[in-house]
């Protein structure tokens, strides 16, 4: 008689003995997934997944890849994998981090009358010190979106192409002060930058680890292009104030991207698998618009935008 068994695919039991009372316990996430995927995937193995604690064991080799199956070690034929000449498609989504770049460098500027700014503040001057600030120190953590197609050069390499959407609402933050000396005083000045969308287009190849059929490691490396779009930001001194409401700061333009990925690929059918992924991206420099903050002698704040980040997604991938 069995003293273990998979009532459901979602819980086992083990049956009493020598007075020790019997009970029921959850499994894990990942391998009641697994034996799902037994259970679709061989029909004739569910009176073997499902049975009762007081069922005959019978089928020795069914009850080996139930065992493999919870050690989640199960290597089935045909499943999802990489193969030369194939196509696949992938549905990603996750989140993408900022590690490093800035929004806009730090600046110091003269402003000889505050008066076109404020009309109660004519006749007096300030020294605006702007500070740089990061993306990660505006925007929160990004979303990520996107649609992935990618050819089967052999079982251990493919080809993809992908598109894919990055955005961060909008974010508020102190950038620096205005020195009044008439006050000897330094007031506050936020900057408010609107959302951060990026659409990025690129093309990369990945390397699979491990044998086909099973839960493979990979890597993989990726360059193309990402359009930022518009940014406009609006700066206030409170206490002055003074408002400069929606000034253009970042032009919508084209830069170069690229970046590295780590991931694993895990079958659970034939055509099916998902995918886990995480890595480093960059897109480069971004084009400034002047037109509002370089008569204030902060042209040069927005020569920069660079992003440096780390995106953790996950892929439905079909194989067809």
């Amino acid at each position: 008689m069995k003293r273990f068994s998979c009532t459901r695919f979602d819980a086992c039991a083990v049956a009493p003995r020598q007075g020790i009372p019997g009970s029921v316990f959850q499994l894990p996430g990942s391998v009641r997934a697994v034996m799902r995927a037994v259970g679709h995937s061989f029909p004739g193995a569910r009176d073997h997944l499902i049975s009762p604690v007081t069922k005959p064991t019978g089928n020795r080799p069914m009850k080996k890849l139930i065992v493999a199956a919870l050690l989640g070690g199960l290597a089935l034929p045909a499943f999802a994998a990489p193969a030369q000449g194939d196509f696949s498609f992938s549905l990603i989504g996750g989140v993408d981090t900022a590690l490093n770049g800035d929004v806009h460098k730090g600046a110091v500027a003269l402003i000889p009358d505050l008066g076109p700014l404020n009309p109660d503040l004519a006749g007096v001057d300030a020294e605006l010190r702007i500070r740089s600030r990061s993306h990660s120190e505006i925007y929160d953590m990004a979303t990520v979106a996107g649609l992935e197609m990618s050819y089967g050069l052999s079982d251990r390499a493919e080809m993809f192409g992908q598109v894919r959407q990055t955005r961060a609402d909008q974010g508020t933050v102190q950038v620096g002060g205005a020195f009044v000396p008439a006050l000897n005083t330094e007031l506050p000045v936020y900057g408010t930058f609107s959302d951060y969308k990026a659409l990025s287009v690129e093309l990369g190849y990945r390397y699979y680890f491990l044998q086909a059929g099973s839960t493979r490691p990979y890597l993989a490396a990726r360059v193309g292009g990402t359009q930022t779009d518009a940014i406009t930001a609006t700066f206030e001194i409170p206490d002055g104030g003074i408002t400069i409401a929606n000034a253009p700061f970042y032009d919508k333009k084209w830069a170069v991207s690229g970046g590295l990925d780590v991931g694993v690929i895990i079958p659970l059918s034939e055509r099916f698998s998902l995918t886990a992924e995480t890595g480093v991206r960059y897109v480069d420099n971004l084009s400034g618009n002047d037109s509002a903050i370089g008569g204030l002698g902060l042209a040069s704040i927005n020569n920069t935008g660079s992003r440096l980040s780390m995106p953790i997604t996950v892929s439905a991938r079909w194989d067809f």
